[in-house]
């Protein structure tokens, strides 16, 4: 049986494939268009999960879409109701399957799902447990914005849930843009940038909600104006703070610092709060997170360190993307009334290109290449004559991680130890702010030796204390913290073996790990853009397969005929400083 599941029309719009029951294939369609988010439908993406199935559009049985666009009309009418000046277009919900009919061509049976459950279903029946308390948390599906859950087997039951505008993802969005950055993408800086704070502000923004029972809360709305207005906060934000929103792009102070720190701490007191509710109604040793509140992996570690839950596993695409792997997910259940317990290992279900089409590719452009029929003598030379030399190489190997964390297949890679990494690549490669930090990949036997770590954490979803007897100042925050990525011999059987040669060669099982790509552009998807990539984030050398290219090899003609390979900058159809409800 194929099933094709879909998430679309808000961010970050994604496309996956599961067959019998197993998933073979999942995407982002912002990896093939170069849009950073895309919304749109991910058509590129569908065409790759046929193409990776071996089947075309006839072998569907299905398509499952991960929300309910009825009940999301429900709530854009209501908050259009809210608007008091201006002309809006009423939403169509006959939308998202008119454009699956006439944009994929498909015309068998669409199955919609509401988007809480496609974010439980995409936790739970992927965590490997066979019961677990289920937590999800974002900024708005159709009318939800948090549920609590039990899973057992093949069933999912939700406990309780908050419904819009009460919302803790819009909460924490509101301070990110306040704090001058995009909603949607700029919340990874605030909580970078919390820790170089103190929460002095903690106390004030208490009066942006309230607790109530039953895990609840509330909102007071009179700080917030995302409903209808043009900002996610209101003018009383500024007065109930005691300073003006900070203008993108300009100095950072210490009074952004302290904000920054203040609404993280919000953000763990209210989850904390949450969590302590859910294990009273599902008192289970497991817990299964998604949402995009669930990739904020300071929060998470909290919520572990609690001990309320013992274990603990968040699905890595946790936000809208991994919403077509809940409603595949549920739609197989549907039809099949089973599932078999299984545990993600790895999330490497992108697209791939073997040497042969990388060696077209590199030829085809007239790039000088070396090619290594022995693996590891370009493992010993990567990590002698690069790594070692504080070199930033680009690694591209193998499938595309799904989700927003770059895992060793499209990774930047470097020495954890240099001082002046971590500057050098937030102003040089990644071209960002100096206060982001950046994240180690380390042996999975090893991980304990080095960070304060208990147990494998495969995807870089929470952080814990750096304990090296080394030092790692390019991936130890400033609070003493780190984001480590535990790699073991399932996921990329060549990251580990580049890990172990730099291991055996340097004595040390670390390096740091960062998503290649540059600021504002998606993680690299093809080869060429890689090599593109390479050249606007000055890396010293690329690793594609086994195929080493490096920067110095590369002429600026050769650079010219990659610039008009580059897909014309286009802008995304959401705003950076307002959730598009409607």
């Amino acid at each position: 049986m194929n099933i094709i599941g879909i998430s679309a029309f808000f961010h970050d719009s994604s496309c996956c494939l599961l067959q019998d029951g197993l998933l073979v294939a999942a995407a982002s369609e912002e990896r093939f268009s170069r849009i950073k988010h895309d919304a749109r439908l991910p058509v590129s993406a569908f065409r790759f999960c046929l193409d990776q199935g071996k089947i075309s559009i006839n072998d569907i049985d299905i398509i499952a879409y991960y929300e309910n666009p009825f009940t999301k009309a429900d709530r854009q009418q209501w908050a259009l109701g809210q608007v008091q000046s201006g002309h809006i277009q009423l939403p169509d919900p006959d939308f998202p399957e008119n454009e699956i009919r006439d944009k994929l061509g498909f015309d068998g049976e669409i199955l919609f799902f509401d988007h809480h459950s496609s974010h439980a279903a995409s936790a739970f029946f992927y965590s490997g447990f066979e019961e677990s308390a289920i937590y999800t948390a974002d900024s708005v599906g159709e009318w939800t914005t948090t549920t609590f859950g039990r899973g057992v087997g093949s069933q999912i039951k939700r406990v309780d849930e908050i419904l819009f505008p009460h919302s803790i993802g819009l909460l924490y969005s509101t301070i990110t843009a306040f704090l001058g950055f995009g909603v949607n993408n700029g919340e990874y800086r605030v909580m970078g940038l919390a820790p170089y704070g103190k929460p002095l502000y903690l106390k004030k923004l208490w009066n942006l909600i309230q607790l109530k029972d039953q895990g609840g809360f509330e909102l007071d709305l009179q700080y917030f104006d995302f409903i209808a207005g043009s900002t996610m906060y209101s003018e009383k934000l500024a007065d109930l703070v005691g300073f003006l929103p900070r203008k993108p792009e300009s100095e950072i102070t210490k009074i952004h610092f302290d904000l920054a720190a203040s609404i993280q701490c919000l953000l763990e007191e209210v989850l904390l709060f949450q969590i302590d509710f859910l294990h009273q109604k599902v008192p289970s040793e497991n817990l299964c997170m998604a949402g995009g509140v669930a990739l904020n992996c300071v929060a998470n570690s909290k919520i572990l360190n609690t001990g309320k839950f013992k274990n603990l596993f968040i699905q890595p695409a946790a936000g809208d993307a991994g919403g077509c792997v809940g409603a595949a997910t549920l739609a197989h259940i549907q039809i099949t009334k089973t599932w078999s317990i299984k545990r993600q290992k790895h999330i490497n279900l992108g697209s791939s290109f073997n040497q042969n089409q990388i060696k077209l590719i590199l030829q085809g452009i007239g790039i000088k290449y070396l090619f290594f029929n022995d693996e590891q003598e370009l493992l010993n030379i990567i990590s002698i004559q690069f790594l070692s030399e504080n070199k930033i190489i680009g690694w591209f190997q193998g499938p595309m991680e799904f989700g927003p964390r770059a895992l060793g297949s499209r990774s930047i890679l470097a020495n954890p130890r240099d001082p002046e990494m971590r500057d050098r690549i937030n102003k040089m490669v990644k071209k960002r702010e100096a206060f982001r930090p950046f994240a180690p990949s380390v042996l999975e036997e090893h991980a304990s030796d080095h960070f304060k770590l208990d147990h494998p954490s495969p995807f870089m979803l929470e952080t814990c204390q750096v304990i090296s007897p080394l030092q790692l100042p390019a991936i130890t925050h400033v609070d003493g913290s780190a984001r480590p990525q535990t790699v073991g011999g399932y996921a990329n059987p060549k990251f580990r073996k580049l890990l172990e040669t730099y291991y055996e060669l340097t004595g040390c099982p670390i390096l740091l790990n960062t998503s290649f790509n540059v600021r504002g552009e998606p993680i690299v998807c093809t080869p060429v853009d890689g090599l593109i990539c390479m050249i606007e984030a000055n890396l010293d050398a690329l690793v594609i397969g086994d195929f080493l290219i490096e920067k110095s090899s590369i002429s600026e003609t050769q650079r010219a005929l990659l610039y008009t390979l580059k897909p014309k900058r286009k802008t995304g159809n959401l705003k950076d400083n307002l959730y598009t409800f409607v």
